[in-house]
């Protein structure tokens, strides 16, 4: 099921993790890198694996962001790889050498503990440091399963590259990141994986982020993360198809079902071709695993 909502938790904090199970997220990130402090990330590890091993039966998604390979998110798998994990979010990749090893590590954890091979998925946040955006084509041929999506990371990005800020004049992002936001998009697409749209840092500005969410759904994303609760039902609104949406594309659908044997079709003064159509299938897919 695609994904809508991704919501961080810190997972240093009881209450955020129980709260975030009522949260309406589709999943729940629980953070063990730059939500936790260095003196706390060892009692974080025992808090997610126990919230991991305490799982309900029913809500959202357990997704870990672990620390980058080489600075503690090694050990961090060693504990939270178990059942009830669902994907790890992966930190400040330079580029998809170190998916291929998160990936490498998976299948030995997924042994151990007799989880399904390939259960654990990966979600990398693939444009955080500034060789990152360079090897975003290289996810283009990457065969690997167990990819769910890519998403980006604007902060991390322009502390690499020694910016006073990520945004322009008028408050928008600037053209870097707006170039990086772009290829990410494209290269998870490309990958036929979920592309996932980053944060909306300003989580009191809820109609911000419904104009945000909506212009990024148009563009093709599917999903963003949120940092806090209340961001999750706009969030989710966003990326659901429209009752609009859902009867145009029944209506498209129709119209080539009456026209097996042909390329275009007319509907409503439009010609419509094939794309349409494929793109009116997929908003009828959404639609339906939401139903």
């Amino acid at each position: 099921m695609t994904i809508r909502s991704f919501l961080f938790v810190p997972g240093d904090s009881e209450r955020k993790l129980a709260k975030g199970q009522g949260s309406g997220a589709d999943a729940l990130i629980l953070d063990l890198e730059d939500a936790v402090a260095p003196a706390r990330k060892l009692a974080a590890r025992g808090l997610v694996a126990e919230a991991l091993a305490a799982r309900p039966p029913t809500g959202p998604e357990l997704w870990v962001r672990v620390n980058p390979l080489d600075e503690g998110g090694l050990d961090d798998l060693a504990q939270v790889v178990r059942p009830g994990l669902d994907g790890i979010v992966l930190p400040k990749i330079d580029g998809v050498a170190e998916v291929v090893r998160l990936s490498h590590h998976l299948e030995v954890l997924e042994r151990r503990d007799g989880l399904a091979p390939g259960s654990v998925r990966i979600l990398p946040v693939a444009t955080e440091t500034a060789a990152a955006p360079f090897g975003l084509a290289a996810f283009t041929s990457l065969e690997l399963p167990r990819l769910y999506g890519l998403t980006w990371g604007a902060e991390d990005l322009a502390t690499a590259l020694g910016a006073s800020t990520n945004r322009d004049e008028a408050g928008g992002f600037a053209f870097t990141y707006r170039v990086v936001r772009s290829l990410a998009l494209m290269a998870a697409r490309a990958a036929g994986a979920e592309p996932v749209d980053t944060l909306y840092a300003d989580f009191r500005d809820g109609e911000g982020l419904a104009r945000d969410s909506a212009a990024s759904a148009r563009e093709g994303f599917t999903g963003r993360l949120a940092i806090h609760p209340d961001q999750v039902a706009t969030i989710n609104a966003a990326f659901s198809p429209s009752e609009a949406e859902v009867a145009q594309a029944r209506r498209v659908v129709e119209a080539f079902a009456a026209a097996p044997d042909a390329g275009a079709v007319g509907l409503d003064g439009h010609m419509l071709d094939r794309p349409h159509l494929k793109q009116a299938e997929r908003i009828l897919d959404r639609h339906a695993r939401r139903s």
